[in-house]
């Protein structure tokens, strides 16, 4: 049994392969969904795909007594998928693991590596430390190269300040995938126009 991590500068509503979409949509009584409850309750994929998550964690909650209580509910479980990784706790992060290692059933997760100040989210990185194997799912910049970094925008300025966590329902806030050339751009432009004082 292994433990993936895919790391990616998007989420996963935006996944473009159409395989993975469908992949995530099939209902199938074997497979979990599970996503950090600072998200929203579905996955939307940018082709309109959607389907539901099954459980939303919060961060007191234990996963491994999650996945065994799911599976004396509804039998067994093939597999275990989690979105919006990141916003788990490093402790969820182990338990996930122990899933894994302790109920034989494969871990799969997609998050974030970093967020928009090139910085580890704890959940992720402790995920990272503790994967069998870790899948990069690559996306492009706008400007055509390998993006690996995220820029938040704020009513369409990006911005290099503020909590690392920051949802859309609070002003108008997006995220864009960008390589390092256009991250610097950016942030360098974010300086000029607000300089410290």
């Amino acid at each position: 049994m292994y433990m993936i991590v895919s790391v990616r500068t998007n989420s996963l509503e935006q996944c473009s392969d159409l395989r993975e979409a469908l992949f995530l949509c099939l209902p199938c009584k074997f497979l979990i969904h599970i996503r950090p409850l600072v998200i929203f309750a579905g996955i939307i994929s940018r082709l309109g795909i959607s389907c539901k998550v099954d459980q939303l964690v919060t961060p007191e909650m234990d996963v491994v007594e999650l996945v065994k209580a799911n599976e004396a509910a509804h039998g067994k479980i093939a597999c275990v998928l989690c979105d919006e990784s990141q916003f788990f706790t490093p402790e969820q992060a182990d338990q996930l693991f122990l899933v894994t290692v302790d109920l034989g059933i494969p871990v799969i997760c997609y998050g974030l590596r970093a967020d928009f100040m090139m910085r580890g989210f704890p959940g992720s990185t402790r995920l990272l430390e503790i994967a069998h194997t870790i899948e990069e799912l690559k996306t492009i910049c706008a400007c055509g190269r390998k993006a690996i970094c995220n820029g938040r925008k704020v009513n369409g300025e990006f911005v290099f300040e503020g909590a690392q966590v920051a949802i859309d329902t609070v002003d108008d806030v997006e995220y864009q995938s960008l390589c390092p050339q256009c991250w610097y751009r950016e942030y360098r432009a974010f300086l000029a126009r607000h300089p410290k004082k």
